[in-house]
């Protein structure tokens, strides 16, 4: 199978370019240099910039990790620590029942989240793309819709609302790369005009189940798609982040690749890059850590577009960097928005979807603002 594709933007590409051309001195730093003055002082900021990378890397996830500690003691309900040591009730139940497994949830919800948006980025070439352009999202949230209409509580031993996203996810990931395919080719074209066609229907069909849902699944729905992040059993939770984990690592463990995928597919297949399989990896990667997100905490936006843009702006636009300060500054961003969910408006809660959107959308203004 063949790959056609648009060539490459040339606003988000050279910083990717250059990362392409990189030699492999972030592997072994003690790579011998060609010449004693001019290659010397290129090798020096080099390493530089390969010291300056694992820096924001391991910033980026001890943020990760305080945010994990700290953010479970973030509630409308102050968490006594002496009682919480001696495991008494309620904090014991609240802190270890619902604090900790709904800044997880958020944690890898977000780290998913943002690392989707930016594989997506790289892979369509296009800064504006988000986990939910090639309408998975759109395809969970009709599945999750239909099931809450439907009263389908269970499923196969699988609550119904993430049994129904999931099942739609992968009915749209089928649909779009068979829409996108013809004579063994994929036009990256093709998955973007398909997955944008298929969120305008998913949509359409949303909204007419909304409308002819009753009074309670019609408030259930509304909830649900605005987004929030609830308490979740552990078993179901630790599922979540094996999958995340797994799926994760096998993206950014070709981040070298979707440095030369960014510049563009022709460009990496004339230096050995299997763009096929690439490609597919990817697309299905991304797919599955949306769909997965999509269906236990709904389809909250921004996270996947800001954080990409907010790291490459800021820190590097190489995708050994991009990747896996996305991932874990998305996990903040999500679960810290969470966080002050549960105590702006205490005892009520603001949906984290909503939170997401007040800083997502100014910020993005802003953007545009600043690049005009």
């Amino acid at each position: 199978m063949t790959l056609a594709s648009p060539p490459p933007r040339e606003s988000t590409m050279s910083d990717a370019l250059r990362a392409a051309r990189e030699p492999r001195e972030m592997r072994d730093p003690r790579a011998p240099r060609e010449s004693r003055h001019g290659d010397a002082s290129r090798g020096r900021g080099r390493g530089g910039h390969s010291r300056a990378a694992r820096r924001w890397i391991a910033g980026a996830a001890v943020s990760f990790a305080a945010a994990a500690l700290l953010l479970p003691f973030v509630g409308p309900a102050p968490i006594d620590f002496d009682r919480l040591w001696a495991r008494q009730e309620p904090d014991w139940s609240i802190f270890l029942q619902l604090r900790v497994t709904r800044t997880l949830l958020g944690l890898f919800g977000g780290a998913a989240l943002g690392l989707a948006g930016a594989l997506f980025q790289a892979m369509l070439r296009d800064a504006l793309a988000t986990p939910y352009t090639l309408g998975v999202s759109a395809g969970a949230s009709l599945g999750a819709v239909v099931a809450i209409a439907m009263g389908w509580h269970v499923l196969a031993g699988v609550p119904g609302v993430w049994a129904g996203a999931l099942a739609g996810a992968m009915l749209v990931l089928l649909l779009v790369v068979s829409a996108a395919s013809r004579d063994r080719r994929i036009s990256t074209f093709g998955l973007l005009l398909a997955g944008v066609a298929t969120n305008s229907v998913c949509s359409a069909v949303i909204l007419l189940v909304h409308g002819l849902s009753g009074v309670s699944q019609s408030f259930a729905i509304s909830r649900w798609l605005i987004g929030s992040i609830d308490a979740i059993d552990y078993p179901a939770l630790a599922i979540f982040i094996a999958a995340v984990i797994a799926l994760s690592l096998a993206v950014m463990i070709q981040a070298r690749r979707w440095n030369l995928i960014a510049v563009g597919e022709s460009w990496a297949a004339t230096r050995g890059v299997e763009v096929t399989g690439l490609m597919r990896t990817g697309y299905l990667s991304g797919s599955l850590l949306a769909a997965g997100t999509v269906a236990l905490i709904g389809p909250i936006g921004f996270i996947g577009l800001v954080v990409p843009h907010l790291v490459r702006t800021r820190v590097s636009a190489d995708h050994r960097v991009l990747l896996p300060c996305a991932f874990f500054f998305g996990g903040v961003l999500l679960a810290s928005c969470d966080a002050l969910s549960r105590v702006l408006l205490a005892p009520a809660e603001i949906p984290a979807g909503a939170m997401t959107a007040f800083i997502g959308g100014p910020y993005l203004v802003w953007l545009v603002r600043r690049r005009l």
